[in-house]
């Protein structure tokens, strides 16, 4: 949230799109031993080739090849595609020039480098089912290295497979399983099997199964391939679903949350707690920040008189959220914000962190948490690739803080997230962890992966962005419906995280809002109220969608609107309270 107008990570976020290629919705790295770590050429046919344990650019090994004569030591290797598909390609390099393709098509090529660089393209497949992929050197230009080699996009079949089954379909839910049926691939089938990301849970021969053992209110995402003795068809689209037994939050089905400036005025003015109309549900108080970056000690300093003459004491303050909470409403302390820069580098200052917000929230007795971390909070360390074991300080530290606060405070506690769609969104093009680019791009996905099950809402600021790819693989701008549609989508559908292979699973619908200023003056993006509500029906109820496809499904569950802010809402005759709350009201 700003204090400003303008993102503090607007810029370095455009200057991140302009070095991004294109993804796939269904995307994998299609080759074998593409980081070399069989400690072999295993996979691959070379020439004046071997692995070697350094210099490396992610994990154990590499590749290192040295032309010799006319041979200028190539390394290829060939995969199954599918016809008219467009596919990335990209690999790390290092020493005298490298050149990277496709046989028969797109090149690219790096000089003398002391220091792994990456090389990427694109190419788009004709009629063909597979292409060939790679690196050489150049004529007695001495040896070069290659490392961490990605071929992205959805795989062809080994003749002789069955075809790709349909996506999946949910059936009956229970609060330990989920049932699943799917349309029948072509070809001569022996059995599927049922993939969440990489490992299979059950194996069928007809096209329906019941995934068990699972806990109440988690969020599945599975996939489904064919098989025969000829090998195993390309899996099925990825379908999301989440069990029953979640705990009730005491929201409306359909919610309003906004920001309170409680620290601040920022030009929109003071407004007492006590003013703050009933159509507000969750009110988040802006904001708790850091004595110090990396301190980890949270300080909630209400607004001086100077700035906000008609402030309230602490006693009426405290009165009138224990006003609004017997009305049903939930307030919680917002941390971070443009100006709140928080580092939890160490165990120390996770501690800290959690004592200090826990003096907060005690105080006043408020309902829960929002981490609202912007700027640079939030980087993945390099080689930090896996979401689902992040291994970065500041990630892991902040995960564990916010496990033991709702651990204390139990399973009333409201646990709300603002990332900026950089660090979540983005993550579908361009992941910090893979040493490539801002560090910060997808960064909020392990945090938001890690509590997935404590996440009372997501409401991801969809203002103060760049353009961002959606799963319909085209670029979204903000400020009308379709930048809305397709970003809560891809939290809804999932999607898998750029060069990694893996996929980030859906969030339940009734953990996701959606961010918006109030006005114009509260942020860029600013969306109309008909245009916030076009995008809304088309999420709900799927009317509306203009030339989008849902990838997720509609989500009548969805959980409602979140803006910046109160005050400004206010401050422009509360346009946005009243055009949306009777709308959210309304909805099934």
């Amino acid at each position: 949230m700003r204090r400003s107008r303008l993102s503090a990570t607007l810029a370095a976020f455009v200057l991140a799109l302009s070095g991004l290629v294109t993804g796939n919705a269904e995307a994998a790295n299609l080759l074998t031993n593409p980081g070399f770590e069989a400690g072999s050429l295993s996979g691959w046919t070379c020439s004046g080739a071997t692995t070697v344990s350094t210099p490396v650019h992610g994990g154990s090994y590499a590749l290192a090849a040295t032309p010799v004569g006319a041979d200028y030591a190539q390394c290829s290797q060939t995969v199954s595609v599918q016809p008219n598909t467009t596919y990335t390609v990209s690999a790390w390099v290092r020493g005298n020039p490298v050149y990277l393709g496709i046989t028969g098509g797109a090149s690219t090529w790096s000089g003398n480098s002391g220091a792994y660089n990456q090389l990427q393209l694109t190419f788009t497949t004709g009629n063909q089912t597979s292409a060939q992929l790679y690196l050489h050197g150049w004529y007695g230009a001495g040896t070069y290295y290659a490392d961490d080699v990605v071929l992205d996009g959805p795989g062809g079949s080994t003749p002789g497979t069955p075809g790709a089954p349909a996506t999946p379909a949910t059936g009956a839910v229970t609060n330990t399983s989920i049932a699943l049926t799917w349309g029948a691939s072509a070809g001569t089938v022996t059995g599927y099997r049922v993939y969440e990301g990489g490992t299979v849970v059950a194996t069928v021969t007809g096209t329906s199964a019941t995934v068990g053992g699972l806990k109440a209110c988690e969020t599945h995402s599975y996939s489904v391939a064919a098989y025969n003795s000829a090998g195993e068809s390309p899996k099925s689209g990825t379908t999301s679903a989440t069990t029953t037994g979640c705990v009730d939050t005491g929201l409306p089905k359909h919610a309003l949350v906004g920001y309170l400036h409680a620290s601040f005025a920022n030009g929109s003015g003071y407004v007492r707690m006590a003013d703050v109309p009933a159509a507000w549900d969750i009110i988040d108080l802006a904001f708790g920040e850091p004595t110090s970056v990396t301190s980890g000690d949270i300080r909630f300093t209400r607004c001086p008189v100077a700035e906000c003459p008609n402030v309230e004491s602490d006693a009426d303050f405290t009165a009138a959220i224990k006003a609004k909470q017997a009305q049903g409403k939930k307030v919680v302390i917002s941390i971070g914000g443009q100006n709140g820069q928080v580092q939890l580098t160490t165990a120390a200052a996770r501690d800290k962190f959690v004592s200090s917000v826990s003096a907060i929230i005690d105080k006043y007795g408020l309902n829960g948490l929002d981490i609202d971390f912007e700027g640079h909070s939030l980087s993945l360390n390099a080689g930090d690739s896996d979401f689902r074991n992040p291994t970065t300080p500041v990630i892991v530290n902040l995960i564990s803080a916010l496990k033991t606060l709702k651990a204390k405070y139990g399973s009333g506690f409201v646990l709300t997230m603002a990332p900026e769609t950089f660090f979540v969104q983005v993550g579908y093009q361009f992941y910090g962890g893979t040493s490539a680019g801002d560090a910060r791009t997808g960064a909020y996905l392990p945090v938001i992966h890690a509590l997935r099950d404590s996440l009372t809402v997501l409401h991801v600021q969809d203002y103060n962005s760049g353009p961002v790819m959606g799963l319909d693989n085209q670029y979204h701008n903000m400020g009308g419906a379709d930048f809305h549609i397709a970003m809560t989508d891809m939290l809804k559908a999932g999607f898998t995280v750029a060069n990694t292979g893996q996929f980030f699973p859906g969030l339940r619908p009734d953990q996701i809002a959606v961010g918006l200023p109030a006005a114009v003056s509260a942020g860029n993006g600013y969306t109309s109220p008909a245009d916030v509500q076009t995008a809304v029906n088309c999420l709900v109820k799927g009317s509306g969608c203009g030339s989008y496809a849902l990838r997720g499904g509609t989500s009548p569950a969805l959980r409602g609107l979140m803006t910046w802010s109160i005050n400004w809402d206010k401050y422009y005759n509360w346009e946005f309270q009243n055009s949306h709350e009777p709308f959210l009201n309304s909805l099934p």
